[in-house]
């Protein structure tokens, strides 16, 4: 698997040290283990990464809320000036809809990561249990990781439920863009303005589901960078 330019160290400054792990990474790529392992050399691990992934999650829904606010506008102002030429509105909100289904795709590959590297972590904290010689110091790194998984559970489940307010907006977007596509005619135009409401109301749902997960997000990276 290659390693995404994202997990690199963000504390790392030596450029040195940058080129020859993107060069192990070329030779290396494919393989899970190697990939961690090969991190773990330039003292990243697995929660290092899980960090890391988790703010480009976060950055990806932020981006993302501005991204849809703003083809939100673009579909209004299209409504707002129906003496504009036909095929410039219609240009102007598909556009609007490619930026917003591209942002969307962000979110869900920045999901996808953070899920990869949590399941790695924790199969290996649950498979280095059983090293333990002392019972007292088991039973604390037991109860760290489920607590750890409980705090991972309420993220990821937030980062879903945003995910998933993102594609009744997007759906939406798409049918006024057809919808226009094949009326490019004033009374189509017309049309666009009654749909607005509720897509706005989604868009907003969306906004504000994506500001808890924000939110999640933020205490989750605060917890493990305290230490647990």
């Amino acid at each position: 698997m290659p390693i995404p330019a994202t997990d690199f160290p963000k504390t790392q400054t030596s450029i040195q040290r940058f080129w020859l792990l993107l060069f192990a990474t070329v030779l290396l790529g494919g393989c899970s283990t190697v990939y961690y392992k090969t991190m773990e050399k330039f003292g990243y691990e697995k929660r290092d990464i899980l960090v890391d992934r988790v703010e480009d999650a976060r950055d990806s829904q932020n981006d993302a809320q501005e991204t849809f606010r703003s083809s939100l506008e673009r579909f209004q102002s299209v409504v707002d000036t129906p003496d504009t030429e036909l095929k410039e509105q219609y240009a102007e909100i598909s556009d609007a809809y490619e930026d917003s289904l591209a942002s969307a795709e962000e979110v869900r590959d920045r999901i996808d990561k953070v899920e990869e590297v949590a399941e790695d972590l924790f199969d290996e904290w649950e498979d280095e249990l059983s090293l333990y010689e002392s019972a007292s110091l088991r039973r604390s790194s037991e109860q760290q990781l489920k607590d750890t998984r409980v705090q991972y559970s309420q993220l990821i489940s937030r980062m879903h439920d945003a995910e998933d307010r993102m594609e009744p907006v997007l759906q939406a977007f798409e049918d006024q863009v057809l919808y226009l596509k094949h009326n490019l005619n004033a009374q189509a135009i017309g049309s666009l303005e009654n749909e607005l409401v509720s897509i706005r109301q989604d868009v907003d749902y969306l906004i504000r589901n994506m500001e808890q997960s924000i939110a999640e997000s933020e205490a989750f990276i605060q917890r493990f960078r305290q230490g647990g």
